[in-house]
């Protein structure tokens, strides 16, 4: 009996899924720059916008104490020292995020590749191996811990690295919600809000109980989760056929835009509350909180006119713009506020 063929080292293995073939890659560097490329375009990175402003104005916040503990105006704060921290808080900010997001990719890559709206993420489309965003994911998770240990070493605060698993374990279970409930938008608001409490706590963490700063989280969870109620909007059909869970899919979509509109009504009072209620804001936090509310309300109009065809301009747009100028703003109060307090003898 003859030999069978040997099957060519080239030819694809029985079973293959059937891609389109990979662009040629010259060596590791090759490879990895294409797959950087790959990860960055997929977890949009410029949407760190969303939570990093409210980081950054938590640790002014928490730099800047109101109060008896700010009466030494701006010389009480060590600029150097916190100018280091915030470099960490940004290095954190982006690597937790980057983690979150490639962990949603991951545990949504069959649910993305059965939608055609997600279809071309670079999962199910096969730019990526789900072995490769994994090994990402640990990258991002790794740099993350070893950010939060840095201010153990630096600053002998350990606080943010006790947190950081628990941190990261919260924020990337986001994708498992919504096969069980309707509540995965106040999840997702969570993770988001999670951040100007773990910006002060990386500061100082004695001044992490301040009001202002859960006020703010809540804020923050109120309005991420409002706007991804309407984010889901684009997706209700596909989310009924797959079971998923969703304001819009499970409710409907005039109760999904009911609810949007009240958690941003709930913002929208947690922010003129933080903007009129400690005594570091003044003029530059209430117009933040009056531009955000007049953007919130056309965000709305844009949504009840135009339905989901303008996403770009009431997702991305406009609530990137919310948070800079919250925070941008914000920060502006909370120097004025520190250089106009009596200095110490």
């Amino acid at each position: 009996m003859s030999a069978e063929p040997r099957p060519s080292a080239a030819a694809p293995a029985l079973g293959a899924v059937a891609r389109r073939p990979p662009a040629p890659r010259t060596g590791l560097v090759s490879a990895l720059a294409s797959d950087g490329a790959a990860i960055a375009a997929d977890i949009k990175l410029a949407h760190s916008v969303f939570a990093l402003p409210f980081a950054l104005l938590a640790a002014f916040l928490a730099a800047a104490p109101a109060g008896a503990s700010a009466t030494a105006g701006p010389s009480a704060v060590d600029w150097p020292r916190f100018g280091l921290q915030l470099g960490l808080v940004v290095l954190a900010m982006v690597a937790a995020r980057s983690a979150a997001m490639l962990a949603n990719r991951y545990l949504d890559r069959a649910i993305d590749a059965e939608n055609p709206r997600t279809a071309g993420r670079a999962l199910p489309a096969g730019r990526l191996t789900p072995r490769r965003v994994l090994l990402a994911i640990g990258v991002a998770g790794a740099a993350f811990i070893v950010v939060a240990a840095a201010f153990g070493f630096l600053f002998g605060n350990w606080w943010p690295l006790a947190l950081a698993l628990p941190v990261l374990a919260w924020i990337c279970a986001y994708g498992w919600l919504k096969r069980f409930t309707a509540l995965c938008h106040l999840y997702l608001g969570s993770s988001l809000a999670i951040s100007p409490i773990a910006a002060a706590i990386a500061v100082d963490p004695a001044q992490a109980f301040q009001p202002t700063l859960w006020l703010l989280a809540a804020m923050v969870l109120c309005w991420v989760a409002g706007f991804d109620v309407i984010y889901a909007l684009q997706d209700v059909e596909c989310d009924r056929r797959q079971g998923l869970h969703s304001v819009p899919s499970r409710w409907g979509v005039g109760a999904a835009l009911w609810a949007s509109r009240g958690l941003h009504l709930l913002a929208l009072a947690l922010l003129w509350r933080v903007a009129l209620g400690d005594p570091r804001f003044g003029i530059a936090m209430t117009v933040a909180a009056a531009i955000t509310s007049l953007l919130l309300l056309i965000e709305h109009a844009t949504v009840l006119r135009w339905g989901t065809s303008r996403m770009a301009l009431t997702f991305f747009t406009l609530n990137g713009v919310i948070s800079c100028i919250i925070g941008g703003l914000g920060i502006v109060d909370v120097l004025r506020s520190a250089a106009a307090a009596p200095q110490a003898p």
